[in-house]
């Protein structure tokens, strides 16, 4: 015997589609977002040789040695996206680079002085903002549901990822 499907019922798969591909296109928005803010930043306080790319490439690095693969891996980056930017933030002195007395093929990154207090450039904005939010009352527990939401999809993706192979 059969379940009789309702009008409603019916309609239910079309708005979770719908509101599925709105969560991909946000997140892309905010994404490309984000790196604007940091280019009108970098604008304002006249930082030229370096674009928003590589300053979150700094933020996320920290005070942490790691190879490119390591980067990659922590699914921040593209590879030869990753590759290139890293290239010239040597090339422009944030960061030194060495290769591993173990493995000679792995390159370890670290930030240089330069590239500490390009990273607290953008923690002082970064800060700034989530104070701004904050004074705002913009997060709070609907800020919690959405992380919990993009770690759910953070989940998923993976999940989908890992058995395509």
């Amino acid at each position: 015997m059969q379940i009789p499907i309702g009008a409603g019922e019916r309609q239910r798969p079309g708005r979770i589609l719908a509101g599925y591909l709105e969560c991909i296109a946000l997140i892309e928005r905010l994404h490309r977002l984000l790196l604007d803010v940091i280019k009108d930043e970098f604008e304002r306080l006249d930082v030229l040789e370096i674009n928003p790319v590589q300053a979150l490439l700094l933020f996320n690095i920290a005070g942490n040695e790691v190879t490119a693969g390591e980067l990659r891996s922590r699914g921040y980056y593209q590879g030869s996206n990753v590759s290139y930017n890293l290239k010239k933030l040597v090339e422009t002195g944030y960061l030194h680079h060495q290769r591993s007395e173990v493995d000679r093929r792995s390159v370890r990154i670290r930030l240089t002085p330069k590239g500490v207090a390009m990273r607290a450039t953008v923690g002082t904005l970064l800060n700034r903002h989530a104070e701004e939010l904050e004074r705002e009352s913009a997060f709070g527990e609907s800020e919690e549901a959405t992380r919990m939401t993009m770690r759910l999809l953070e989940e998923f993706w993976s999940g989908q990822i890992r058995y395509i192979y």
